[in-house]
C-alpha cells in the first residue's frame, strides 16, 4: 500500500509540473453556478474575476455547496485540496481549519487560529462556534497560503471568507425548505429578501433550525450522544443612504443545545496508587483500550443531564462610500459575543478521568478601515485594523478514578479561572500595477502589533472518602507562583512586518500565470494549561528552564500557479505549486506521567517545518447536461527541526536529540475528489443525478504521532438526486454511501492517565428535502 501511494503521488507530481508548463492551464478552479456565468470573488478586498486573482483560492457558490451537502462548514471537508477541517475536541460547533498542514495546535482559548474565518469581512477570533450554518451564504472562498497583507490577524495558513447574500433593492425573493433524514434529522430553513423602498432600502431575514438525534449510544444506559440541536438567525439591512453611500447592518444569533460529544479511547487508561508515605506510586489499569471495531458506541461517567450550551451573536455595520469613480472608502465595525458551557468527557469511558466542564465568556470588538483604488493601471487597498478581545473562562476537571491511596480511590477536583485580553493593531496595504496589458506586479506589506494580558488561578483538591486525614489542597496562580523574575510576567507584546509580492502574466483574457512570495505571522502567547511549574519547565540536558510563554510563528511561502477558462468556459482548470518554510512552530505536547513534568502540558516552539506540494482543480462540461469536476492536493510536510526539551525520551519527537521521528499532524499527503452531475429533462421538470467520491490519505492526529491517534486514510462517497419543477424542488441525498469509519480529530492528554481519544465522522446518513424558491 505504501509503495502504491508513493507511485500515485509521484505520477500526480509529474502531471502537475507538466500542467504548469502549459501556458493555457489555470490555478484554482472556479465553480460555476450557471452556464456562462463569470465567477467573481473578493479575495483581495476588491471584486475581481476569479481567473484574474493570483492567489490559490477556491470559490464555492450556494448551488455547489448544496451539491456537496454542506449544511455547515464541515461539508467543505474533502472538497478543497490540502484543506483539512478538524472536528471534535468534544464540541459540536468547533471548526479548526488546517490548510497545507498549518492549523491551531490546541482548542484552548489562549491559542489562536492559524486560518482566519471571516463572515462579511468580520474576523471570528475563536474556533468555538465557527462551524457556521450555510443557510444564507452566497459564496465561500477558501484562500490557501499566508493572507496577512489584506486579512486581519492570524492568517498564517490561509483564510476562509464567507460572503452572505445581500438583500435585493428591487425584487422580492427567497427560499424555504424542510429536510427529514436518518437519526430523525429535521432541518427547517428559510430566507427572504424584501425591498423596503425600491432602489433605496431592503432587508433580508434568514433562519434555520437543525435537529438530529445522537449517532453515538452509551451501551450501559442507552442514552444518545453526538446529536445536533442548533437554531440560527441572521438579518441584513441594506440602505442606499446617498447616491455614493451604501450602508449594511447585519445581526446574527446562534444557539446550540447539545448532548455530550463522545469520542473513542485508543489506549489503556492508567492510574496511580500511592503508598503509605506518598513517596512512591504503583500504576494500574483504569480501563483497557477497546479492541472491537468502532461501532458508534461509547460510555461516560456523566449522569445524562450534562451537555453543551452555546450562545453566539454579533452585530456589524459596513459603510461603503464612493469618493470618486476610482476611490472607495469602506468601514467595517463589529461586536461579537460568545458564551459556552461545555461538559466534555475527554477519556470517552465510564471512568472519571478526563471529565471536564469548560465555561467560556468571550467578546470582541473590531474596526477596519479600507481605502480602495481602481484605475486602468493601478488598483489596490490601504487599510487600518483594530481588534480588542476579552476571554474569561471557568473550568472544572473531575478525576476520581485517577488516584488511589493504599488501594482506596481518592476524590480529585481541579478548578480553574483565567482571563485573557488581546489587543491587535495593524496597518496594511497592497497595490497591483499593470506593467503592460498582460503583465502585472503586486506588492503588499502589513505591520502588526499585538499585546496579550493573562492571569490564571488553579486550585486542586484531593480527598479520601475513607481516610479523613487526606485532604490536600494546592493553589497555583499565574504568574505569581512562578519563581522570580517570571512571577510578574502577565503581559507579552509582539510585532511583525509581513510582506508579499507577486508577478502575474495573462497569455489570454481567460488565463493567468503567476509567481508569488508571502510571509505569514501568528502571534505567541501564554500556556493556557499551566497548572504548576511542570507545565512551564523544560529540561535541556542537565539544565531546567522556565518557559511561561511561547513565541510567534512565521512562514515564508513561495508559489507558482496558473489558471484558465477554455472552450467558452466549458473547461476550467487550475494548478499551483508551493514551498513553505515554517519557523517556531507552536506545539502543545504531553509532559509524561512521572518526573518533573508529570501530568503537565508544556507548550514549545518546536522548530522548523517544510511544507511543499501542489494542487490541481478542474471543472469540465462535455455537454450542457453533464458537469465533471476533480481536485487533487499533494502535501509533503516534514519537521526539519524539533527542539524538544522534555526529559522522557520515549514520547519525544527527537528522543536522541538529533533524529526526528515524527511527521506534522493533520497533514494528509494526498487529498482527492471526483464529482459529477447530469441533468435529464422530464417535460416541465428536470432531474439531476450527481455525487462525488473523496479520498483523504493517512495522517497523524497528534504532534508526537501517538500510535492510536492516526487516521489510516479513507474514501468517502456521496450521492444525490433532485427534481426541479418550476419554483419547487425535491432532493434526496445519501452521504458516506459505503458507511466508512473515518477519524476527524484526536485528543492527546497522555500525561494524565494516558488519555488518547479519537473522534469519528458521521456514518452513512440519508435525507430528503422539499423546498421552494421565489
Amino acid at each position: 500500500m505504501i509503495r502504491t501511494r508513493r507511485t500515485i503521488r509521484m505520477a500526480l507530481a509529474a502531471t502537475a509540473l507538466t500542467t504548469l508548463a502549459t501556458p493555457a492551464f489555470a490555478q484554482d478552479a472556479p465553480a460555476e453556478e450557471a452556464d456562462g456565468e463569470v465567477i467573481t470573488v473578493v479575495a483581495r478586498k476588491i471584486e475581481e474575476k476569479l481567473i484574474d486573482v493570483p492567489i490559490a483560492v477556491t470559490a464555492m457558490g450556494s448551488a455547489q455547496l448544496t451539491k456537496l451537502g454542506a449544511a455547515d462548514l464541515s461539508g467543505v471537508q474533502g472538497a478543497v485540496p490540502n484543506v483539512n477541517i478538524v472536528q471534535g475536541r468534544g464540541s459540536a460547533t468547533s471548526a479548526n481549519f488546517f490548510i497545507r498542514g498549518i492549523g491551531q495546535p490546541d482548542a484552548l482559548q489562549t491559542f489562536d487560529p492559524a486560518v482566519g474565518v471571516y463572515v462579511d469581512g468580520v474576523y471570528l477570533s475563536r474556533i468555538q462556534g465557527a462551524l457556521l450554518n450555510m443557510f444564507d451564504v452566497q459564496r465561500v472562498e477558501v484562500l490557501r497560503g499566508p493572507q496577512g497583507t489584506l486579512y486581519g490577524k492570524n492568517t498564517i495558513g490561509g483564510a476562509v471568507n464567507i460572503v452572505s447574500k445581500k438583500p435585493d433593492y428591487d425584487a422580492l425573493n427567497g427560499e424555504a425548505a424542510f429536510t427529514y433524514g436518518r437519526y430523525n434529522e429535521m432541518t427547517a430553513k428559510g430566507y427572504v429578501s424584501v425591498p423596503l423602498a425600491p432602489g433605496m432600502a431592503a432587508i433580508s431575514l434568514a433562519g434555520v433550525y437543525d435537529q438530529r438525534d445522537g449517532i453515538v449510544t452509551d451501551p450501559a444506559t442507552g442514552r444518545k450522544y453526538n446529536d445536533r440541536d442548533n437554531l440560527s438567525f441572521r438579518s441584513i439591512l441594506r440602505v442606499k443612504a446617498a447616491e455614493n453611500v451604501e450602508l449594511l447592518v447585519s445581526g446574527d444569533y446562534t444557539r446550540q443545545r447539545n448532548s455530550l460529544t463522545l469520542g473513542h479511547a485508543t489506549a489503556d487508561l492508567v492510574g496511580f496508587d500511592y503508598n503509605a508515605t506518598f513517596s512512591a506510586v504503583t500504576p494500574f489499569i483504569i480501563a483497557a483500550a477497546p479492541t472491537a471495531p468502532y461501532a458508534f458506541k461509547a460510555s461516560t461517567s456523566f449522569k445524562g443531564n450534562e451537555g453543551q450550551e452555546l450562545d453566539h451573536w454579533g452585530v456589524s455595520g459596513t459603510i461603503n462610500v464612493d469618493l470618486s469613480d476610482a476611490l472607495q472608502l469602506t468601514s467595517i465595525t463589529a461586536y461579537r459575543k460568545l458564551k459556552t458551557a461545555f461538559f466534555v468527557d475527554i477519556d470517552a469511558t465510564a471512568a472519571e478521568l478526563g471529565d471536564v466542564f469548560v465555561g467560556l465568556d468571550q467578546h470582541q470588538f473590531s474596526q477596519e478601515m479600507q481605502l480602495k483604488y481602481t484605475s486602468d493601471k493601478l488598483k489596490g487597498v490601504l487599510g487600518l485594523y483594530y481588534l480588542n478581545e476579552g476571554v474569561d473562562s471557568y473550568q472544572e476537571a473531575y478525576a476520581d478514578s485517577y488516584l488511589r491511596y493504599l488501594g482506596t480511590p481518592l476524590n480529585f477536583l481541579r478548578t480553574i479561572s483565567d482571563d485573557q485580553v488581546t489587543k491587535s493593531y495593524a496597518a496594511f496595504g497592497q497595490l497591483t500595477y499593470s506593467l503592460t496589458d498582460k503583465l502585472s506586479l503586486t506588492a503588499g506589506l502589513r505591520y502588526t502589533h499585538e499585546s496579550k494580558d493573562y492571569f490564571r488561578t488553579t486550585t486542586a483538591t484531593t480527598t479520601s472518602p475513607v481516610f479523613s486525614t487526606i485532604n490536600i489542597v494546592s493553589t497555583f496562580t499565574f504568574p505569581n507562583s512562578l519563581p522570580s523574575p517570571f512571577n510578574t510576567l502577565d503581559r507579552v507584546t509582539f510585532d511583525a512586518w509581513t510582506p508579499m509580492a507577486s508577478l502575474s502574466y495573462k497569455p489570454t483574457e481567460n488565463s493567468t500565470i503567476y509567481v508569488s512570495a508571502s510571509k505569514g505571522f501568528k502571534s505567541g502567547g501564554f500556556n493556557g494549561r499551566v497548572n504548576g511549574l511542570g507545565d512551564v519547565t523544560l529540561a535541556v540536558g542537565s539544565t531546567t528552564k522556565i518557559v511561561p510563554t511561547f513565541a510567534p510563528e512565521t512562514v515564508w511561502t513561495y508559489e507558482l500557479g496558473a489558471k484558465a477558462s477554455l472552450l467558452d468556459g466549458r473547461v476550467l482548470l487550475s494548478a499551483a505549486l508551493f514551498h513553505s518554510q515554517y519557523r517556531d512552530f507552536q506545539a502543545r505536547v504531553g509532559g509524561g506521567n512521572t518526573g518533573i513534568n508529570g501530568g503537565s502540558f508544556p507548550v514549545i516552539n518546536a522548530g522548523k517545518l517544510r511544507m511543499q506540494g501542489f494542487e490541481i482543480e478542474a471543472t469540465i462540461k462535455p455537454t450542457k447536461a453533464l458537469t465533471l469536476n476533480a481536485s487533487v492536493g499533494y502535501l509533503d510536510a516534514d519537521y526539519q527541526e524539533f527542539n524538544d526539551g522534555r526529559r522522557a525520551p520515549s514520547y519525544s519527537c527527537n528522543p536522541t536529540g538529533t533524529a526526528i521521528t515524527c511527521r506534522p499532524a493533520f497533514a494528509p499527503p494526498l487529498t482527492l475528489r471526483l464529482g459529477a452531475d447530469y441533468k435529464i429533462p422530464m417535460g416541465e421538470a428536470t432531474l439531476t443525478l450527481g455525487g462525488d467520491a473523496r479520498f483523504v490519505d493517512k495522517h497523524y492526529l497528534s504532534v508526537d504521532n501517538r500510535p492510536g491517534l492516526v487516521e489510516p486514510g479513507y474514501f468517502l462517497g456521496n450521492l444525490y438526486a433532485q427534481v426541479d419543477l418550476g419554483s419547487y424542488y425535491l432532493r434526496g441525498m445519501v452521504k458516506n454511501v459505503s458507511d466508512s469509519r473515518y477519524r476527524t480529530d484526536g485528543q492527546e492528554f497522555s500525561s494524565v492517565g494516558n488519555i488518547q481519544t479519537v473522534y469519528y465522522g458521521d456514518p452513512r446518513t440519508w435525507n430528503v428535502t422539499v423546498g421552494v424558491r421565489f
